[in-house]
């Protein structure tokens, strides 16, 4: 990696909370598995906190190896009524991964850093895709088997979790985000000056598809913030054929 690549690798305002964030996955996932007595979603959940807490490992590893400047982490504690913050958690990432999916591609073709970096990350990606998979098909398998099934009830306790987790996204839009938690979101000017939130947008929505196609069309996908998407991509696409069309009337 030269000078250069290397220099904006650690200005990325992304590890810190990135490094934070796979340590907690593997904590709290790891945590909830062992309070799980299904041996088969024991087993499962098991291997995903073991899958999180390499990802840490991972991160911690390039950090190490490329220079990157952090404080020393705090231990991460898991509280004792770990369900409600292992089904936060994975409402989060549903929303984390659509917006990463966006900016892996778009720094992978702005080819600033070496293909091998994106060649270790791949992989992370499409594990994340298989997590968050799971997570809505867990979701709702949990829900129908503790009684509670009824769609619109499902449907609403599904917003209500999402709607918890867009909280954080939004605060990414004003002054409150010192630890840059919203990087997915807002780093994409690192990578490239001329981006439009259409064509984020609409490659956040490809490479969705791109990875989602990979399982069983029988399970559950996240379907929140697709469908946002795909509906404000549809706005934005409107408003400049009214543009032209108001200037048209006005001048004939």
């Amino acid at each position: 990696m030269d000078d250069t690549a290397l220099t904006l690798l650690r200005s990325i305002p992304f590890w810190d909370k990135a490094l934070d964030t796979e340590r907690q996955a593997g904590a709290i996932v790891s945590g909830y598995a062992a309070m799980v007595n299904d041996p088969i979603l024991q087993k499962t959940i098991a291997l995903q906190g073991k899958e999180e807490s390499r990802h840490a490992r991972l991160l911690q590893t390039l950090i190490n190896r490329y220079g990157i400047e952090l404080p020393e982490r705090q231990p991460i504690e898991v509280p004792q009524n770990i369900e409600p913050v292992f089904t936060r958690f994975g409402f989060e990432e549903c929303l984390d991964t659509f917006f990463a999916y966006g900016l892996f591609a778009i720094a992978r073709e702005s080819n600033v850093f070496p293909e091998s970096i994106f060649t270790i990350f791949d992989p992370i990606i499409d594990e994340e895709t298989r997590h968050i998979v799971f997570f809505v098909n867990w979701f709702t398998y949990t829900q129908i088997h503790r009684g509670q099934g009824f769609t619109p009830l499902r449907s609403v306790k599904t917003l209500w979790h999402y709607g918890k987790a867009l909280s954080n996204l939004i605060a990414v839009f004003g002054n409150d985000d010192p630890s840059k938690t919203g990087f997915a979101v807002t780093g994409t000017d690192i990578f490239t000056k001329d981006l439009t939130i259409e064509k984020f947008l609409s490659i956040c929505l490809s490479e969705n598809q791109r990875r989602m196609s990979k399982y069983d069309p029988r399970l559950l996908k996240p379907q929140l913030l697709p469908r946002l998407a795909s509906i404000a991509l549809r706005i934005l696409e409107l408003i400049p054929k009214r543009k032209l069309e108001t200037v048209e009337r006005a001048s004939a």
